[in-house]
Order: structure tokens, then sequence, then C-alpha cells
């Protein structure tokens, strides 16, 4: 069985009910899954904070081509 590298981690995570609605929310509105949503926003944190993310990291493209502005008063 060799060394298979694999194409995704499981991690678990707790959050409270209102951190989890927030992210769902956050998630419909860029029409993202959970996870791609919290891909998105460790990606993005990491570019903000300059850690270098590496350029064939998963969603790494996608965070910024699908990010919309969105704003609902």
């Amino acid at each position: 069985m060799g060394d298979v590298e694999r194409k995704t981690e499981t991690v678990n995570l707790r959050f409270s009910p209102r951190m989890k609605e927030l992210l769902r929310i956050a998630a419909e509105r860029e029409h993202r899954t959970l996870s791609n949503m919290i891909e998105t926003l460790v990606i993005n944190y990491c570019e903000s904070r300059g850690i270098p993310v590496e350029p064939g990291a998963k969603g790494a493209s996608r965070a910024k081509k699908r990010t919309t502005t969105t704003t609902d008063e």
C-alpha cells in the first residue's frame, strides 16, 4: 500500500449553533458548501496575513473567483 497522497483530510469541528448558522448563511450567499466556505475563509485569512498558500491548494483559485459582495440592509 505505499505512500498514497490523500486528496482531502477530515477535520471535525465544533461550532455554537449561532456560528454554524452564520457559516450557513455566508456559504449560501456565496453559493458554496460549508466545507468550501471554511476553506475559502482560511485561504483568505492566510493571504491577508502573508502566510504562503500553495498555488495548487484546494480551493485557492476558487476562493477568489467565486467571492461575491452582497449587501442586505
